[in-house]
């Protein structure tokens, strides 16, 4: 046998500069695989999400906590989470010492008015900026957008004489009339989302003999649904939780929402050491808002989905 033949014959064993033969892995710890990597990301997420419910659920169950104490373990230290007998009366008692319930009917009314006839009119707005041929649209939306530049205190005094003058003062009409022609920040948020429809699904609309009213009803505003929900939850929160406009406009105690009127407890019943009554109006005032978004969860995370796939 030739010396060829008999080096051709035996197995390859070449060691490289590195000193590890080729075809085997160095020696040392296998890699992290990539399931492994990714249950641990999904995990610090979570932690940091749990962590960061913890503090915003946190002043929520202290404040229906506090609602059920004595006034004597309100100030109690260390501080009582949970009452040793609940005093569920203080509800009974807030119903009836004070005008929650003539304010969560000025409040709904406002609520309801201005973001139900509002939304319907900022989609309408949202859509001839964005779909219709208009002449200058680009410069009314630009002159729209200014108007957020300016801020609400330079414009308190003019808008309180102009509706004193018009005997609207001590009444609802301040706080519902001006609102319900749109909001620029609804119409900018859905102008925005409407970019992404394409012109062609309203262009054969118009082919097939719709006019833009019938385009608008029937197919635009099924699209932006989900946007209009979303903002519908941000808008009614924002009108439900407001002070400033109706302590300007509203005086007699009657007419007031039920923002102003928890105020007003503050200041009457914060003396009497009573913040049992007060944490009792201001957790009941937050159960409208918790209704509505969980009414309209599933539109506003489909509106999510739907702009981050889109964007």
């Amino acid at each position: 046998m030739s010396l060829t033949t008999a080096q051709s014959r035996e197995p390859l064993n070449r060691t490289p500069l590195g000193g590890v033969p080729l075809g085997r892995k160095a020696p040392g710890r296998a890699p992290m695989s990539r399931t492994t990597s990714t249950r641990i990301g999904d995990w610090l997420v979570f932690v940091l999400l749990s962590a960061g419910a913890v503090v915003m659920i946190a002043p929520l169950v202290w404040m229906f906590s506090t609602s059920l104490k004595t006034k004597n373990e309100v100030f109690a230290l260390p501080p009582v989470w949970i009452p040793e007998v609940p005093q569920w009366d203080t509800y009974v008692r807030m119903w009836q010492d004070s005008n929650i319930l003539t304010g969560f009917q000025n409040s709904f009314i406002v609520a309801a008015s201005v973001t139900l006839l509002g939304m319907v009119t900022c989609s309408m707005a949202a859509f001839a900026i964005a779909k219709m041929r208009l002449p200058f649209r680009n410069l009314i939306f630009i002159g729209m957008l200014t108007g957020i530049m300016i801020p609400y205190p330079t414009l308190m005094i003019p808008q309180f004489v102009m509706f004193s003058r018009i005997g609207w003062v001590d009444t609802l009409l301040p706080l519902i009339v001006p609102a319900i022609f749109g909001n620029i920040l609804v119409i900018f948020f859905l102008r925005q989302y409407l970019e992404n429809v394409p012109n062609s699904i309203i262009e054969a609309a118009k082919i097939d003999g719709a006019n833009f009213w019938q385009v608008f009803w029937r197919l635009i505003f099924p699209i932006i649904r989900p946007a209009v929900a979303a903002q519908f939850i941000l808008w009614f929160m924002m009108v439900w939780n407001d002070y400033l406009a109706p302590i300007l406009y509203l005086n007699t105690p009657e007419r007031q929402t039920l923002q102003v009127v928890i105020a007003n407890m503050n200041v009457q019943y914060a003396t009497q050491r009573d913040y049992p009554l007060i944490m009792a109006a201001s957790f009941v005032a937050l159960l409208p808002i918790l209704a509505v978004f969980l009414i309209f969860q599933r539109q506003i995370i489909e509106s999510v989905a739907l702009t981050g796939t889109k964007g």
